[in-house]
């Protein structure tokens, strides 16, 4: 339906009416519950008529609108109400152009915007309390972040190279920037949640971050406090359940189209590992301490490496399909998934998602990867961890890696 002008008024004056209110609610400063509505319709109302007399009506009003708001900081400022932010101000002028875009026909993205408007203002302490919580090592981790995704993505050649044409930059690069940003993503959550983060949500969030990180870090941590170990054996074994979770969500971002056929095994998989957790945790009974401290994941090297290691990986799936069949693909599934799963994820949900593999080779694959990894993070439990740790972790990987042994070769 087109949008008749008395809608995009209606429009603008309701999202002033959010703005304002949330203004007002918070502390009434230049502007409002009735400034920020007239704001934008003011904005509306300059934007229908530059339509008829030119574009210089809107800059006039928004000159205007600048001087009205330097004249009401100046007032503030004469009875004493001394206050250098300028949030409410940059918000008025915002709202000014939303309601002027409303009138040329961007309805979604001036919703939008005057949407955000709203919660940014109201998520300031949140947003304050985030800051104050990132260090240097946090800020160097989202700079790196857009480095990553911002600055060397663009720049990669969108081809393909080598015999097999499996090898393009920019493809292979973009799962760098989805890996990075899905550990980035809940490494914020962890920084956000701070003391909060118990031991058992510790080892969610560092599922997601990186299990073998967090794997190796209990373990350490065991060598020095063996009475933490059947604790830290039930940590390790929910981030390697929460592999499974991560997993299928990369599926669904590169091949959605995939997942149902490839999700369900994995998912009884989690279920199982899920189970096996609970009753660990259940017998443990052993008070809850600090998490591991995790280390930032949007590291350039390890991007690279990454990156490097996919390349292999994909490199490594066409050869082994064309000289060995199926049999190969689970020798270079076995071998990748020892250090890393996200790798011959990826690569396998893009041969299924193609049609150079079945399915129901896809997920078996991908599973045979977790098996492997499984199998590598014991050996780090043993070269690091406590004795103690050993054990606990022996006994629950192995039911695990009995259990997908099983799934293998039963589901249908």
């Amino acid at each position: 339906m087109e949008l008749t002008p008395l809608h995009n008024l209606a429009i603008a004056l309701g999202l002033g009416l959010l703005v304002g209110l949330q203004r007002e609610w918070a502390a009434k400063d230049v502007a409002g519950i009735r400034t920020f509505p007239l704001i934008t319709v003011l904005g509306a109302l300059s934007a229908m008529l530059a339509d008829e007399y030119g574009g210089w009506v809107i800059a006039a009003d928004l000159a205007g609108l600048a001087a009205i708001l330097i004249m009401g900081n100046i007032a503030r400022f004469s009875r004493g109400h001394i206050d250098p932010g300028v949030t409410t101000e940059v918000s008025a002028l915002v709202m000014y152009a939303v309601g002027a875009v409303l009138v040329e026909g961007h309805t979604a993205p001036a919703i939008a915007v005057g949407g955000c408007v709203a919660v940014l203002l109201h998520w300031k302490a949140p947003m304050h309390r985030l800051v104050s919580r990132i260090g240097e090592k946090d800020l160097r981790a989202i700079i790196k972040m857009v480095l990553i995704a911002l600055v060397i993505l663009p720049v990669l050649p969108n081809k393909a190279y080598g015999p097999y044409e499996v090898i393009n930059p920019f493809k292979i690069w973009l799962m760098v920037v989805l890996i990075v940003g899905i550990s980035l993503g809940a490494y914020v959550a962890y920084k956000m949640l701070g003391a909060r983060v118990g031991t058992v949500l510790g080892g969610l969030l560092g599922g997601l971050i990186s299990s073998t990180a967090t794997t190796v870090g209990y373990a350490r941590r065991s060598r020095h406090k063996p009475d933490s170990a059947p604790l830290a054996a039930v940590v390790i074994v929910i981030a390697s359940t929460v592999v499974f979770g991560r997993v299928m969500v990369e599926i669904a971002l590169v091949a959605p189209a995939i997942l149902t056929s490839i999700v369900p095994p994995l998912a009884v998989m989690m279920v199982y590992m899920g189970i096996i957790a609970g009753i660990a945790l259940w017998r443990v009974q052993t008070p809850g301490e600090a998490p591991v401290e995790q280390e930032e994941p949007a590291d350039l090297i390890a991007a690279i490496i990454f990156g490097l290691l996919y390349g292999v990986v994909l490199f490594g799936v066409a050869v082994a399909k064309d000289h060995f069949g199926e049999s190969g693909l689970y020798v270079v599934s076995a071998l990748s998934g020892l250090t890393d799963m996200d790798a011959i994820t990826l690569s396998t949900a893009q041969m299924v998602k193609s049609g150079n593999i079945e399915s129901s080779t896809g997920w078996r694959l991908i599973l045979t990867g977790s098996l492997a990894n499984l199998v590598f993070k014991g050996m780090a439990v043993a070269t690091l961890g406590h004795p103690r740790l050993l054990r606990w972790v022996t006994v629950l990987f192995g039911l695990a890696v009995a259990g997908g042994v099983v799934l293998l070769f039963t589901w249908p």
